[in-house]
């Protein structure tokens, strides 16, 4: 049996912005709970968190990282996750198993950008909210302009726990507002008394019945308030608000005490859901004895190998067992549970629900699997990441290279759903893409430093399309004669324009016998191969309809052979004859900035071929809608973040295809003839 029963774990995960001490504060904790002898450093490389390489070489987090504590009977499972948002998929990956955001703040920093989207995040994963101000030990701190800043943001809901006893190298402590220890007085935030009624009033707003006892006897007592807190912050009525030095501990012993006593546990945090095939939805049944977890994270270690990590939703499971995977119809051995700390694993024989472990070595497990018991059971509501944005086409350095490239590349992405690979259809280009160009950076060098592939890397081709505007017609006679049996076919064919979407239609008007039937498939296919091809600049066609209305044959000189080439040919000239035209993919783009930059933003749009859809308001926040072509942003990720100081962000999704103008088209046709002829 565990140690621990469910309404003992806390799973927490840390959120904020790069460079708010999220690591550190993990570091401390766990200093501060005898899972560490001694405090580690970023800049030292010897955090428990950043074991990564390069981790280590760039001193932030781009993993999340899994680490375990126990303070005052609480069972504490900490997910330290990346603050830059080139890794967010990082971050909702920790969300996923948790029932409690520490949104980390640096004190001198204020509501940094990443702050403010890891705060919508939460409130989209139903997470119960807390907030630490960090390093109230930095220069020229205003924490009552911060604590204002905060509710204006946030809400009124955001009051403070504790109180900073002086700030910068002044800091001193916290004093408990709750119960205060008559210890020395706080200076910053207003008076202890002040605190402590707003802080009661905040969390008996959240209980009816409490709260009628609290207007009806002017107040209630301290236990009574405890035993609806862990409720009220999981409703996210209140959002309490500490103050730590994690670098030098303070405030780390109060902060572990309140997770230990008010954050919630499993059992009063957010519902799962399971989904049925036609999409109904079910909570899933704490009181349930079937097991049931959802996998929220997969590492993947060229020595080490398949490491994946799940959350249980309901029941337990033990070490060498079965468990079934409704994603792939089977079920497989687990092997041995592992408790993880960083990058550290240790071997229990079981897991019960509410508690984060691992199991190695499974190969067919994936990020938002859903694990059950060895009979097929619930189908837990997928997590939903971030689409990716940003491309690259790569190309292996190397023959050693090309025989690793796929299956390495296909790895980080097992890792990161926030990282995909496919080969283009169209362009037959192996294509990458993330959140952002850094966020490609990292997973390039990864691919180099963990699986020794080299790569190159270049901007993606653009898929255009050919199509034709108008009526036309075309004819080829193919005629061969080089002694002995020739070849001989000859096609008519009319082109016409079809609905943009609608693909290809070949159609067979001939009458009289003029071309026999059985080449009419022949013809088709000379057909679809010069569509594969291209006419004017090698794009595929598309929404053109082909009608073979005329032709001859011979009896004897005529084959398949020859009616391919015809009709080929004959479709070729009935496309020159239709007033061909370029397509281009445009994309619906809608970027998030704040009201400063709107105008800078639409107009850079406009100034890309754009055309603005419309705008809305978000917060303090402007969302622009355009569509764009694709050829126009394929670097926007990074012009973005220059042009607003990285508080843009964007979406995209492809629309539909449309003409390329004129000038433009007659570049890129040239730019094609240029490089055929060069091969």
């Amino acid at each position: 049996m565990a140690k621990y029963q469910t309404k003992d774990i806390r799973n927490i995960v840390l959120l904020g912005h790069g460079g708010c001490g999220k690591t550190t504060l993990a570091e401390a904790m766990l200093f501060k709970t005898g899972a560490i002898n001694k405090m580690g450093s970023i800049d030292e490389g010897n955090t428990v968190s950043d074991f990564a390489p390069d981790e280590k070489e760039r001193k932030i987090s781009i993993n999340d990282s899994n680490l375990r504590c126990a303070h005052d009977g609480a069972h504490i499972n900490i997910i330290d996750a990346p603050g830059y948002p080139d890794f967010t998929g990082m971050a909702i990956s920790g969300m996923a198993a948790a029932e409690t955001a520490i949104i980390v703040v640096n004190a001198n920093a204020g509501l940094e950008l990443n702050t403010r989207k890891m705060w919508d995040l939460a409130e989209k994963h139903d997470l119960g909210r807390v907030i630490v101000i960090n390093r109230m030990d930095g220069e020229n701190i205003d924490f009552d302009k911060l604590l204002a800043e905060i509710r204006e943001a946030f809400g009124k809901g955001c009051v403070p726990f504790n109180l900073p006893v002086g700030a910068g190298h002044e800091f001193k402590g916290v004093e408990n507002v709750l119960s205060p220890s008559g210890g020395p007085r706080p200076t910053l935030g207003g008076s202890v008394e002040d605190a402590h009624q707003q802080l009661i009033e905040s969390i008996v707003e959240s209980d009816e019945a409490l709260m009628e006892k609290y207007l009806e006897e002017g107040g209630v007592s301290e236990e009574e308030v405890a035993t609806i807190f862990a409720r009220a912050i999981a409703r996210r009525d209140v959002t309490p608000i500490l103050c730590t030095v994690a670098a030098g501990a303070a405030g780390v012993e109060e902060l572990l005490d309140f997770v230990a006593r008010f954050c919630p546990s499993r059992l009063e945090g957010t519902t799962r859901v399971s989904v049925d095939a036609e999409g109904n939805e079910t909570p899933v049944d704490l009181a349930s004895e079937k097991f049931c977890a959802q996998v929220f994270k997969v590492n993947i270690d060229p020595f080490v190998g398949k490491l994946c990590f799940f959350r249980v939703l309901s029941g337990s499971l033990k070490s060498e067992t079965s468990i079934y995977n409704p994603r792939v119809g089977k079920s497989e051995r687990t092997g041995h549970l592992l408790a993880v700390q960083g990058k550290e694993t240790e071997n229990v024989q079981e897991i019960i629900t509410g508690d984060i472990a691992a199991i190695a070595k499974v190969e067919t497990i994936q990020v938002n699997d859903t694990l059950c018991g060895e009979e097929p059971g619930l189908n837990v509501k997928a997590i939903e990441f971030p689409r990716p944005m940003v491309s690259l086409a790569v190309e292996p350095k190397s023959r050693k290279d090309e025989q690793k490239i796929s299956s390495s590349l296909q790895k980080l992405a097992d890792e990161d759903p926030t990282f995909q690979v496919e080969r283009d259809r169209q362009t037959k280009e192996l294509v990458i893409r993330g959140l952002s160009q850094f966020h490609l950076d990292v997973m390039i060098a990864r691919l180099q430093s963990r699986f020794e592939v080299g790569i190159t890397a270049k901007e993606p081709k653009i898929p255009y399309l050919e199509t034709v505007t108008a009526k036309g017609e075309g004819h080829y006679r193919h005629k061969k004669q080089t002694g002995g049996r020739g070849q001989f076919g000859e096609c008519y064919m009319r082109l016409e324009p079809l609905e943009r979407g609608a693909g290809f239609e070949f159609n067979n008007s001939v009458f009289g016998g003029a071309i026999p039937s059985n080449f009419m498939p022949a013809i088709e296919k000379g057909v679809r191969e010069r569509l594969e091809k291209g006419v004017l600049a090698g794009y595929p066609v598309a929404d053109v309809k082909a009608d073979v209305y005329d032709g001859s044959y011979h009896s004897v000189d005529s084959d398949e052979q020859s009616f391919k080439i015809a009709g080929a040919r004959a479709f070729q000239d009935g496309f020159l004859n239709s007033k061909p035209v370029l397509l281009e993919p445009i994309v619906n783009i809608e970027v998030t900035v704040p009201g400063k930059f709107m105008g800078d933003i639409t107009g850079d749009l406009s100034g890309r071929r754009g055309r603005i859809a419309g705008m809305d308001s978000m917060g303090n926040l402007q969302v622009i809608k355009a569509q764009v072509p694709m050829k126009e942003i394929g670097r926007y990720s990074t012009e973005l973040r220059s042009m607003t100081g990285g508080e843009g962000s964007y979406t995209i999704e492809f629309s539909h295809y449309d003409v390329v103008p004129a000038r433009l088209a007659e570049e890129i046709i040239a730019r094609s003839k240029k490089a055929s002829e060069e091969e």
